[in-house]
């Protein structure tokens, strides 16, 4: 396995605020990798120190096995594309895209063959001569990366390139952007605060939070195998249950949540004990909704729909529990079975015991979890 980027426990403080702590990485050549937080959560520090902006206060980045340790911006192997895209209004296209081959001193016929390649390659062939502010949202989005590209970095940092972006062109840029990486070949690092970015595109994610690693993995395993409490709640939609351990038997435990109900979970043997406080984590299209409230089964819970967001393929309904205070989001099924339910409607809810993440409150508890 091929390492284009490493970070050897990184930190970075300002002041006495700790942004980066104890940061180590290792990402492959060709992948694409993000970096996935809240604001504020470290990750644009830590970008801007792969890019050599700023300088660790302690630890190793290398790219390509070399230390960067005081090596500044213009000498690394990278590029970077930034939220603004920064594209030159005052040149045409080709101008935009060869800058960085005129700064090297580039001749003028390679560096003309260089942008008609890069064009052709992102689906953008002879728009050299236009001018920025003749292009659509999208099109200046591939330009600034190839802008990037055309350069040959070992490695492209983009920093949050499509938040300034209206949601269906974002939409459409997370699939453009996956079949440019696919087909340059070069290592995309990608910061984001958006999940489902990080998870439609990604080889690869780390979730960051408070300046630390929570997990580092593909996107199917933070979503059906997350290691702490921060990336269940974080990445794709969960309810959140809150309780204590009352028994165990096994890799059996009951959980009785703070709004009293009791609910059964696996998990594999690992140190719980009887009193323990947990999280109880369900995933809205893990859970079954029916109209017949006499269910049995060892999840369950009989309600009343509070609310329903329509929101197409991603519908939720909300259930609260006529015995408790509990409320709990449930994927409406797209077989239009429920196409009629209304608020106030009594329905049951239920889910295999499997279908859950339990962590000790504050700590992981590793679960057994079961994949797409």
């Amino acid at each position: 396995m091929t390492l284009d980027l490493e970070c050897r426990n990184v930190f970075k403080h300002f002041g006495s605020f700790q942004a980066v702590e104890d940061i180590s990485l290792e990402i492959t050549a060709g992948s694409f990798f993000s970096i996935l937080g809240p604001s504020g959560c470290g990750k644009t520090t830590l970008l801007r120190m792969l890019a050599g902006f700023s300088e660790p206060d302690q630890g190793e980045i290398l790219i390509k096995g070399k230390k960067m340790a005081g090596i500044p911006p213009n000498k690394r192997p990278v590029n970077m594309v930034f939220q603004h895209l920064a594209l030159f209004p005052m040149m045409n296209i080709g101008e935009n895209i060869a800058y960085g081959l005129k700064r090297d001193k580039v001749p003028k016929l390679q560096r003309d063959k260089k942008v008609a390649d890069v064009l052709e390659r992102i689906g953008l062939p002879g728009i050299e001569k236009k001018s920025v502010n003749q292009l659509s949202g999208g099109q200046k989005q591939r330009v600034a990366i190839a802008r990037c590209l055309v350069l040959e970095p070992d490695v492209l940092l983009l920093d949050e390139p499509l938040g300034a972006l209206d949601l269906k062109l974002r939409e459409q840029m997370k699939v453009e952007l996956k079949k440019l990486q696919k087909a340059f070949g070069t290592t995309f690092i990608y910061i984001t605060h958006d999940q489902s970015e990080a998870m439609v595109m990604s080889d690869q994610v780390a979730v960051m939070n408070h300046g630390r690693l929570e997990q580092v993995g593909s996107p199917q395993s933070l979503y059906y195998e997350p290691e702490t409490s921060f990336v269940a709640g974080f990445v794709g939609n969960n309810n959140r249950v809150d309780g204590i351990v009352e028994s165990i038997a096994g890799e059996t435990a009951i959980i009785r949540s703070n709004a009293g109900q009791q609910f059964k979970t696996a998990f594999p043997k690992v140190e719980l004990n009887s009193g323990d406080s947990v999280d109880l984590f369900i995933r809205p299209e893990a859970i079954r909704i029916r109209r017949d409230q006499n269910v049995t089964s060892e999840n369950h819970i009989n309600g009343r729909v509070e609310n329903i967001l329509f929101d197409g393929g991603n519908s939720q309904i909300l259930v609260k529990d006529i015995d408790s205070s509990q409320q709990l989001s449930v994927s409406l099924p797209q077989t239009r079975e429920f196409h009629d339910l209304v608020a106030g409607d009594a329905v049951s809810l239920s889910w295999d015991i499997r279908q859950n993440n339990i962590f000790l409150s504050n700590k992981k508890l590793s679960n057994k979890k079961r994949g797409p």
